[in-house]
């Protein structure tokens, strides 16, 4: 056994060429830890509200349409932020989501949003995107905030509380389903699939 450990302590502090593998392990450890504290604070600070309004595509659109709504300013304090709707809370579907969303600089850079009108334009295809993103993960983050087990439907209007017995506690449709609209105004629905 001890001669097993001394070679390998062998080949461990052996220079490589400059420096021992022990160094190298040790070095790449540390530059690591480094990345993945870089990567991580990259991470948090694109997953804010002040960087998501930083361009004016959505200072000027969809976050003074959020400022109207019950999410941005309500009776019990309690606020939605950009990355609360858009951006899943898990890690892995964060970082698959900012791939996604790695895209949306291309509009940023070539301008295919720039003024309101060009926004306008293209708003049905956004909130398509979105709504079908929301459709696939089961409104995910919707349910981050909103619990149907917590729901208290006697407080809610007739109409609502037949709404959630029929779609959402049976599990028909989620809450994007009825729920366009709720936090941006709808686009021009002309044209758009399966709109009644």
């Amino acid at each position: 056994m001890r001669k097993i450990l001394l070679r390998y302590w062998k080949v461990l502090s052996t220079p490589s060429v400059h420096y021992s593998l022990a160094f190298l392990t040790i070095g790449g450890f540390i530059a690591g830890v480094i990345f993945w504290g870089g990567f991580n604070t990259a991470l948090e600070v694109t997953n804010t509200e002040k960087f998501c309004i930083s361009c004016h595509e959505m200072k000027d659109n969809v976050f003074v349409e959020l400022q109207s709504t019950i999410h941005y300013s309500n009776r019990s304090g309690v606020r939605a932020t950009c990355p609360d709707c858009h951006v899943p809370h898990q890690w892995t579907d964060k970082i698959a989501r900012k791939m996604q969303a790695s895209k949306e600089v291309w509009g940023k850079i070539f301008g295919t949003i720039s003024t309101r009108e060009k926004f306008e334009e293209k708003r049905l295809e956004l909130a398509m995107h979105e709504w079908n993103r929301l459709k696939a993960n089961n409104s995910l983050e919707c349910r981050n905030c909103h619990s149907a087990e917590s729901m208290d439907i006697t407080r809610q209007s007739p109409r609502a509380v037949d709404a959630h017995q029929t779609f959402l506690f049976t599990g028909e449709k989620t809450c994007i389903d009825c729920h366009k609209g709720i936090a941006h105004h709808l686009p021009n629905m002309a044209g758009a699939p399966g709109w009644q």
